[in-house]
């Protein structure tokens, strides 16, 4: 059987994400961090999911997401409702789940060709 390697036409892939550390491609993260398909952003001032705010969303945002994934750290965590409506009253699915599963969600929708939009909290 022949095999096939597939490129992604996007410019960023999780490699692996806990709650302490992430890979981005090849590069190693060990502070808060936002990701699309095409663009990273580090060290994003969130520290735990309990002390988001609806302006901790902004950067998030501003990069237009139909959907935006929340890694919460090693665990999954839901953050205060204020934050849940910020996006939701602007039409955009919010998702909160553990940093290993936000990373295999993030590649999965990445690769289809969605508007995704992954904030990762780290404990560094």
């Amino acid at each position: 059987m022949p095999l096939n390697l597939e490129q992604s036409d996007h410019a960023f892939t999780m490699r692996g994400a806990d709650g302490a550390l992430a890979r981005v491609n090849d590069r190693v993260l060990s502070r808060s961090f936002i990701l699309a398909p095409d663009h990273l952003l580090e060290d994003w001032a969130a520290t735990h999911v309990a002390a988001l705010t609806p302006a901790s969303l902004d950067p998030v945002l501003a990069l237009e997401p139909e959907v935006v994934l929340l890694g919460t750290g090693a665990t999954q965590a839901f953050p205060p409702a204020s934050v849940m409506a910020a996006c939701l009253t602007r039409g955009i699915g919010l998702e909160a789940m553990s940093n290993d599963a936000a990373a295999r969600t993030f590649n999965v929708l990445a690769g289809e060709g969605r508007r995704v939009v992954a904030g990762f909290i780290l404990a560094g």
